[in-house]
Parts: C-alpha cells; structure tokens; sequence
C-alpha cells in the first residue's frame, strides 16, 4: 500500500457498467486493496484487472476464480457477472469530460500522425493492434518530480494488398 487513497467507483458511470463492477469495487474497497495488489494476487497486470472492473476486458475462468478469493466475493456471483463478452466503450463519452482522460484523448489528437508516421517507417503500411495488445503503467521519480510512465505494445497488422 501506498498510503494514497484507494480508487472506488463513480457512481456516475455506474447505468453504463455492467453488474460486475459495483460487486468488484465494493469488495475492493472493503478489502482496501489497490490494483496493483489484486493483480499481483491474481497474475495479471493491474491495467488489465482494472479493465476487468470495469466491464472493458472479458476475466478468464481462473481471474474469476482468484478475483473471488482475493476479494471474498462468492464465486457464483462472479461467474454469473462476469459471463457473456465485454461491451468496450460504453464507459467515455465524446469528448471525454474526465480531465486526465481528455489528457490521453488529447495527445493522440496532437501528436497522432507523428506517432503515425514514425510507425509507417518503421514497419509499413499498417496498424497496430488494440486486440493483440498488452499495457502498463508505471511511475518514475527524479529531480523534476513524479512522471507517469504507459507502455502500449501491439501486435503490427500490415494491411493486405488486393
């Protein structure tokens, strides 16, 4: 544990969540875990549980079963909750309103086709994968201050030539 406060559930969002997320949050903040903890308990990376509570990834039949135990729920419950395929993107609205959000929405916006760019030169014509993708967040410290740090690594799909 940090010491910093653990993130609960807007319940803003929550008409636009499926039922598994009030179940998971509240068991979190019961347990007064951080992603970062649960997902070392379970195995996988703390964006990718995070995604699970928020109904934006789909939980193997093992996440489900150590979800439970790591957060007391009973696993029917889970199981029941979290069957059936995630519904992404339901959670943002267009523009985001959320500020940090809007942050990562906004350095695409500003530097997307050099992002673009460089990947065309580097691997031709194509895209990189949101599917066969995996993600991390971590933090760096030096004499500046606090940086946030996000590794996003996908899969090179080149596009087919017809």
């Amino acid at each position: 544990m940090t010491g910093r406060p653990i993130v609960t559930l807007d319940a803003s969002l929550i008409p636009r969540l499926p039922a598994s997320s009030p179940t998971l949050f509240d068991a979190k903040k019961k347990k007064n875990l951080t992603f970062e903890a649960i997902a070392k308990e379970v195995g996988r990376e703390e964006v990718a549980i995070a995604a699970i509570f928020y109904g934006q990834a789909q939980a193997a039949p093992e996440d489900i079963k150590k979800l439970a135990q790591v957060l007391d729920i009973p696993t029917e419950v889970l199981e029941s909750q979290l069957a059936g395929f995630p519904d992404r993107g339901r959670t943002i609205d267009m523009p985001p309103k959320e500020p940090l959000i809007y942050r990562l929405f906004e350095i695409v916006q500003t530097y997307g086709y050099a992002y673009k760019a460089v990947l065309n030169e580097k691997f031709g014509d194509g895209i990189m994968s949101a599917i066969s993708f995996s993600t991390k967040v971590e933090k760096e410290t030096d004499e500046k201050g606090d940086w946030a740090v996000i590794t996003l690594r996908g899969k090179w799909l080149p596009y087919s030539r017809f």
